[in-house]
């Protein structure tokens, strides 16, 4: 009998109609897998799919139509008309599909980054709860309590460079440490284990089985700092096993994250999925799919735009598209900038909320954006070629490869916010929405150009939230706390002289943060309002379990 290996996973629901919605599962072996919503009668919502077979791996993504809007629906998952989820005796409510009503105006999206594997329960976890895990706890205990509409997970939902102690131990018995990539994963059936490890914990798994989740990949999905630079690639492709590491990467990123940000009439359209599911074994046609070379569709191979009603967006893809070229350096190559231009300025006046999901924060501590705009100059050579070796070291050491550091695509991204923010027909808010550097803050550019008619611009935001589950070091957060002060800012400023940067296109100043510790930021967008709320996962007392603490609650739209 078929099993259930991973899931299920509540992936794409339809943010518009809120009739469809699809699932997500790893089974055991080949079987058909069938959703099965509310009592099972002729009328019930429900969807079928055959699993499709990636090294050895069953998977199934299963579109389920016919659900109602504005509802919350129970449903199960059956493998070949056996009920497998929910287990018997759940400690955890049964999961269900939340639809929105037609022309609901509230959306509430939770959000974060940057999230190890929790360990196993009683085993001490070193760097503190895990906000997701503490999420779920919450949720569980009281079904009628306030949750997110949307869960956006914005990169490093593995670490496949990092790897706990028991994934260590696993990999040592399939092959010899001693030889690269050492303690890292190597191919695919690697990845898979860091899947199994991530989402097997009982209240995440339950978490993502009952919140829709939407995602998009970052640096540790696949090794960090992927894509810093011509000479970090130039390294990296000098090894043997790099070539086996990013393919794999890529393919498992495909199945497990990818899949389920589509819809199902992208799914139905889509050549790549099409391919995979002809064939009994699927691995070849997936690996030449995810080719850095294969063909992507109008500038979209991993970005994708979602719309909630009033709300749209778009989440970018921020590694894979870079331009690595000194002279040409880009964080998006053309067709990808021009396909983020073409949804942020489709259809004028059809948004109230802008959201730009980039795994890498746009505005930075002033000190750390004009330490990255100062190394991308110095490593173009306008200092010489002593200075740019310099540089690149030091962009590698110090991670100086966000939006700062590809200085034509910042000032691209500016001048698309302040187009997509102006006009008579301007959103209320443009919010790029972050992870990556470990703690959390708010920044705000004011606003956008005010229309002929006088009525305002859009205000622009940086919503940064980091870690899920992760730390950072001591040091690193007095860097961070220096970087928003005076002082880092006339050190800036000295290092734009030294790098002939100029100043920004844009300013920006901190309207909340730093944060630091495990944490999730929580956006409740309400027709033309925008209400931030930062919640921490704290540690309880005793066997209390851990909890989460609102240290930052805040209108973002108030005057």
């Amino acid at each position: 009998m078929a099993g259930l290996r991973l899931g299920p996973l509540l992936r794409h629901v339809d943010g518009e109609s809120g009739t469809s919605a699809t699932v997500w599962v790893e089974t055991d072996r080949p079987s058909t897998v069938r959703v099965r919503c509310g009592d099972g009668g002729p009328d019930t919502a429900s969807g079928s799919s055959r699993t499709f077979q990636i090294a050895g791996h069953h998977y199934a993504l299963v579109p389920v139509t016919g659900l109602t809007p504005g509802a919350a629906t129970p449903y199960e998952v059956l493998l070949d008309e056996r009920r497998v989820w929910p287990p018997e005796r759940s400690p955890f409510p049964s999961p269900v599909i939340r639809t929105p009503a037609p022309g609901a105006q509230e959306l509430r999206i939770a959000f974060g980054s940057c999230r190890w594997a929790a360990p196993p329960e009683r085993e001490h976890d070193p760097v503190g709860p895990d906000a997701l895990d503490t999420l779920a706890v919450r949720l569980a205990a009281d079904p009628g309590a306030e949750r997110p509409d949307v869960l956006l997970l914005l990169g490093d939902q593995v670490y496949a460079d990092a790897v706990s102690r028991a994934t260590r131990r696993w990999l040592a018995a399939r092959r010899d440490l001693r030889d690269p990539p050492g303690a890292q994963v190597g191919e695919y059936e690697e990845y898979t284990r860091l899947y199994d490890e991530s989402w097997g914990d009982p209240e995440v798994r339950w978490l993502l089985s009952t919140v829709p989740s939407f995602m998009i990949f970052d640096d540790h999905d696949v090794i960090d700092d992927w894509n810093t630079s011509a000479a970090w690639l130039a390294g990296m492709r000098a090894t043997a096993w790099w070539p086996e590491r990013l393919a794999s990467g890529l393919m498992s990123y495909w199945v497990y994250q990818h899949l389920g940000n589509l819809s199902p009439a992208q799914l139905a359209a889509d050549p790549l999925y099409s391919a995979v599911r002809a064939t009994p074994d699927g691995t070849e046609a997936l690996r030449r799919g995810c080719a850095p070379t294969a063909p992507s569709s109008e500038g979209q191979r991993w970005s994708y735009r979602r719309d909630f009603g009033r709300v749209r967006l778009l989440m970018v893809d921020t590694r894979a598209a870079r331009v690595l070229d000194e002279d040409k350096r880009a964080m998006l190559d053309e067709a990808a900038a021009d396909w983020l231009q073409e949804q942020a300025l489709d259809g004028p006046g059809g948004y109230d909320h802008l959201l730009i999901g980039s795994s890498l924060p746009w505005l930075l501590p002033p000190l750390a954006h004009d330490a990255e705009a100062w190394s991308a100059a110095l490593c173009r050579g306008v200092r010489g070629p002593r200075w740019a070796r310099l540089a690149e070291k030091l962009r590698r050491r110090a991670d100086l490869e966000h939006w700062a550091a590809f200085p034509a695509s910042f000032a691209r991204l500016a001048e698309l916010i302040a187009r997509a923010g102006s006009g008579t027909a301007a959103p209320a808010t443009v919010c790029v929405l972050s992870g990556d550097v470990h703690h959390a803050y708010v920044a705000e550019s004011g606003r956008t150009n005010s229309s002929p008619d006088g009525r305002s611009g859009a205000r622009v935001f940086q919503l940064t939230c980091s870690p899920v589950h992760n730390a950072v070091h001591a040091v690193i957060r007095a860097g961070f706390r220096f970087g928003w002060s005076r002082a880092g800012r006339r050190l800036g400023r000295a290092l734009a002289r030294h790098g002939r940067t100029g100043r920004p296109p844009v300013r920006w100043h901190r309207t909340g943060g730093p944060w630091f510790g495990n944490q999730l930021m929580t956006l409740t967008l309400r027709g033309r309002s925008a209400h931030l709320r930062l919640d921490q996962a704290r540690a309880g007392r005793g066997r209390e379990p851990a909890r989460l603490i609102t240290v930052f609650d805040r209108d973002l739209t108030a005057e």
